[in-house]
């Protein structure tokens, strides 16, 4: 049996790796437009700021390691056609000298094609000094570029936005960053919790400006001002950290069912053609919370769905569940994160929710070090959790694992409350955050039935 995988990021190498996992004869080829596969995009800002050494420490492995597992890699190489009545899909390989065109035939088709950045249709977005950041490509760009300018402008304030604001702010330039909502990391957090974060980023010295979009990018070979509502900025260069788009061509072509965004598949990772599945980026996923197709861009959810649709096509049965799209960040010396929804998304999908919240500690408060600690944790009107936000200096990510946990369950404010945490002065409080965000639901929940 031949399998083709469309794709060496996360999704593409996990279905290869796990294919390989649970059968040792199956011919596995990965084909990549990149000439880097298995590495973590999301650590770029993170070499950016200095944290990593260099891009070359967050490459996991190269195309030559997974020939010791059988598995072939194709690299620098783009399909552009696949005829799946003929089970067969042609790609042209790229090289410095010349282009090639080949194809290769299959029985079972991976499409794991990812996003691409989305710019948006403004003036300027051509000229030199505009980056999006995707790959390693990009950041290796940004970086040469930014060890030359003195002021940046990034357009995006999601999580990647944000990283890579701090990252160029740590290299000393002069950082402004521009989000046309009226908060920060607005998919993910409340405008009260997304207060905290920008407070924070701000006494950093990093500009925020809200609310206003890019209107345009000005210069006549290179960047030089970006408008910002009424506002024009001296700029030498801007990041477009302004979102992404599912890459769905070669699915269409294939005949794949498209939905709202993306590639609609099954519980297993098949599309509605049953030799063709479909994972990663390029996907739609079922939202736990709201009951419909969402889109869950994560490395997380790659990885998982990877490993699903490898087990499906070697006969293993296997269901990718719903997802709670789990998040975590760091900016400087702040963890944030988040699990289901926020109070804002839930109203907006009709929902009755309650918030209860706590600001405490992460430790005894005479333990030294101790840090503030914010939760917030979002509720129905009969106590059901769906969602969790938490700030701190420390120990986000742990609490907000075992939120994901708690909503997946099923778990009400009145039985987390109930619940045993451990206690150590060094690392908590005698009652955990968490539990004192699920005390201040259940009172709120207690004056409503009042």
């Amino acid at each position: 049996m031949k399998v083709v995988i469309i794709g060496g990021g996360a999704a593409g190498i996990s279905t290869a790796s796990n294919i390989r996992r649970y059968d040792e004869d199956i011919e596995i080829t990965v084909i990549t437009m990149e000439n880097q596969i298995a590495y973590s995009p999301c650590a770029i800002p993170y070499v950016l700021s200095g944290e990593v050494e260099s891009f070359e420490d967050i490459v996991m492995h190269q195309p030559e390691d997974y020939l010791e597992k059988d598995i072939k890699v194709i690299t620098n190489a783009e399909v552009f056609k696949v005829i799946n009545n003929e089970k067969k899909l042609e790609y042209r390989l790229n090289n410095r000298y010349m282009s090639i065109e080949k194809e290769i035939s299959y029985d079972y088709l991976v499409i794991a094609t990812g996003a691409t950045s989305f710019i948006p249709h403004i003036p300027g977005t051509t000229l030199e000094g505009v980056f999006k950041i995707r790959t390693i490509e990009d950041g290796l760009k940004i970086k040469k570029w930014a060890e030359n300018s003195g002021k940046a402008v990034v357009v995006g304030a999601g999580l990647i936005g944000l990283e890579t604001a701090f990252g160029l702010k740590k290299m000393g330039l002069e950082v402004t960053v521009t989000e046309m909502l009226p908060q920060l990391i607005p998919r993910s957090l409340d405008s009260d919790m997304s207060k905290i974060v920008q407070d924070y980023i701000e006494k950093e010295g990093i500009r925020i400006i809200l609310g206003h979009p890019l209107e345009e990018i000005i210069g006549k070979k290179r960047v030089e001002k970006a408008v910002i509502g009424d506002e024009v900025i001296d700029t030498d260069m801007v990041i477009m950290a302004t979102g992404i788009r599912p890459q769905i061509k070669l699915a269409e072509m294939a005949g794949c069912e498209i939905g709202r965004w993306a590639i609609l598949v099954n519980e297993k990772m098949q599309t509605s053609v049953p030799n063709i599945y479909a994972v990663g980026d390029c996907v739609e996923v079922f939202d736990a919370i709201t009951s419909q197709n969402t889109q869950s861009p994560l490395g997380t959810t790659a990885v998982r769905q990877g490993k699903i649709a490898a087990k499906n096509i070697v006969g293993v049965k296997a269901e990718f569940k719903a997802v709670l799209n789990a998040t975590v960040s760091k900016i400087g010396a702040l963890e944030f994160g988040a699990v289901g929804s926020s109070k804002a998304s839930a109203m907006q999908n009709g929902m009755e929710v309650i918030a209860g919240k706590s600001r405490a500690l992460t430790k005894a408060r005479y333990y030294p070090g101790a840090k503030r600690i914010d939760v917030k944790i979002i509720s129905t009107l009969k106590g059901k959790i769906i969602g969790c936000q938490i700030i701190a200096e420390e120990r986000v990510a742990e609490r907000i694992d075992t939120m994901s946990l708690a909503i997946a369950r099923g778990v009400t404010c009145y039985e987390l409350v109930a619940m045993e945490f451990s206690y150590a002065p060094p690392l908590s409080m005698v009652i955990d955050p968490i539990i004192l965000a699920a005390e201040d639901a259940c009172e709120k929940l207690k004056r409503l039935a009042n």
